[in-house]
């Protein structure tokens, strides 16, 4: 059973990780899919080809989220594309990871800018539509050092602590429109990035989830699918720890 038949989904920063399960388990359940990077290139083409193979609409759009007017353009041109917005997952982030005595002005502004504003930008521009549909899912990627905090996190924790806050207020504003809003809170998910931490930390890691693994990029994705489709049509303004136990 595909639980996205007819669906327009939008994923931002889906190249790669967490980004790019996301889209091709939406794009699995028949949701076609617009997904951006900072550039279309070798790698968002072999994306776009591997979401095709499902059957599906599949675009990538060169547009950096954290400007305000390229999010606004690229969003209406999806529209232009695709014809509606039923699903937009503000996936887009960076990290600048530092203690805070040694963090610069310039690591601050950058995660706030990628990982918070982006979820403005995106979300404003996508609300246009949504309103006029009268429906939507919006899901923002959020962590759960934006429940608990993180030493030598200090910028991504605020980044995504921001995103929880946002995520309620839109909730209460567009729920009478029928559009929800949700947040997934991942743990320590093994990817690309993470992969190339020494052993010894993972472990460290691992050792304090109770279920005593790294989570997948699947597991993330999976809960996406669920806020996404109308299996959590009550759900909204929530936060689900995809996290192992971890913050518990």
């Amino acid at each position: 059973m595909k639980l996205l038949q007819g669906k327009v989904a939008v994923v931002t920063g889906a190249a790669r990780g967490i980004g790019k399960a996301i889209a091709l388990k939406l794009a699995e359940h028949g949701a076609d899919i617009a997904f951006t990077d900072m550039a279309v290139n070798e790698a968002t083409d072999a994306l776009e080809k591997e979401l095709q193979a499902f059957g599906v609409r599949a675009k990538a759009y060169a547009s950096n989220a954290a400007n305000f007017a390229d999010a606004d353009k690229t969003t209406d041109q999806i529209v232009a594309d695709f014809g509606r917005i039923d699903v937009l997952v503000n996936n887009a982030g960076i990290t600048r990871d530092t203690l805070l005595m040694r963090m610069s002005e310039e690591q601050w502004d950058l995660v706030i800018n990628v990982n918070l504003k982006s979820v403005f930008n995106m979300t404003k521009a996508a609300q246009k539509t949504m309103l006029k549909q009268r429906s939507g899912s919006i899901i923002n990627m959020s962590s759960v050092v934006g429940v608990s905090g993180n030493a030598g996190q200090a910028n991504y924790s605020a980044s995504k602590a921001g995103i929880i806050g946002f995520t309620k207020s839109v909730a209460k504003e567009l729920g009478s429109r029928n559009i929800r809003s949700n947040s997934i809170a991942p743990g320590f998910i093994i990817t690309e990035m993470t992969g190339q931490l020494p052993e010894d930390v993972k472990n460290q890691w691992i050792a304090g989830i109770p279920l005593k693994r790294g989570g997948t990029p699947e597991d993330v994705a999976n809960t996406t699918l669920f806020l996404a489709s109308e299996l959590s049509s009550y759900v909204n303004g929530q936060v689900i720890n995809v996290c192992g136990g971890m913050n518990t």
